[in-house]
């Protein structure tokens, strides 16, 4: 059974973006905990966030994603959450699938907000980058994983314990999703629709190769 929920929302530079995101969280999942983690922004982030968001966890300089949810696992660890809910900043997300989201936990380990990639909306080179890291994730780890790039995500805590997944910055989602497979957890996806054309902190070169070399990494058994 899961009661006890932490929605995490990780967030460098996004201005009044996260007011939007979390209070529709609190909308739809009132017994949640919002626990926004500010990634050493230089923008008015953090207080917006401080504003609207239960709990906060704050650096002084840009980490990248990876550490920041770390951060937010090992929270969600020590204090003794059933389940954790990851959502962007940046209003991407819609908080209306989090219930769904959650939910599927009831029979998974891992569900992921799979993002509609069909359609005009959706830039070209990011339905190519979608389609092409999917299809290979699915193929080396053996799970059927429609959308593998998806920062919309729960967790079971469980699997927040075992899972030791590297990288500091995007590449450490995807580390996560090999680790994980690699140890038999159960995945599951739901769809949710995306709004495209909100500022973005993925650097397409350096993050794309860092999510490749995770990728070749897995695919020739070398793990550190």
């Amino acid at each position: 059974m899961i009661n006890k929920v932490l929605a995490i929302i990780p967030a460098y530079n996004a201005g009044e973006l996260p007011a939007k995101v979390a209070l529709g969280l609190k909308n739809v999942l009132p017994n949640a905990t919002i626990l926004g983690i500010d990634d050493g922004s230089t923008d008015q982030t953090r207080s917006v966030l401080r504003s609207v968001c239960d709990e906060m966890i704050e650096f002084d300089v840009n980490r990248g994603k990876g550490t920041v949810l770390r951060a937010g696992f090992a929270y969600a660890i020590e204090n003794g959450y059933d389940a954790v809910l990851t959502i962007d900043a940046d209003g991407q997300h819609d908080p209306a699938f989090a219930p769904a989201i959650i939910k599927a936990l009831e029979n998974a380990d891992i569900v992921i907000g799979a993002r509609q990639i069909s359609g005009k909306a959706v830039p070209w080179h990011r339905r190519i980058a979608n389609i092409m890291s999917s299809a290979t994730t699915r193929a080396i780890a053996k799970v059927n994983i429609s959308d593998s790039q998806s920062g919309y995500r729960a967790f079971r805590t469980e699997v927040l314990k075992n899972v030791h997944a590297v990288g500091d910055r995007y590449d450490y989602e995807q580390d996560f999703l090999f680790r994980s497979a690699r140890q038999g957890y159960r995945f599951a996806d739901v769809p949710i629709s995306t709004v495209y054309g909100a500022p973005s902190h993925f650097r397409a070169a350096v993050d794309a190769w860092r999510i490749i070399r995770v990728l070749w990494r897995h695919k020739a058994g070398i793990f550190r």
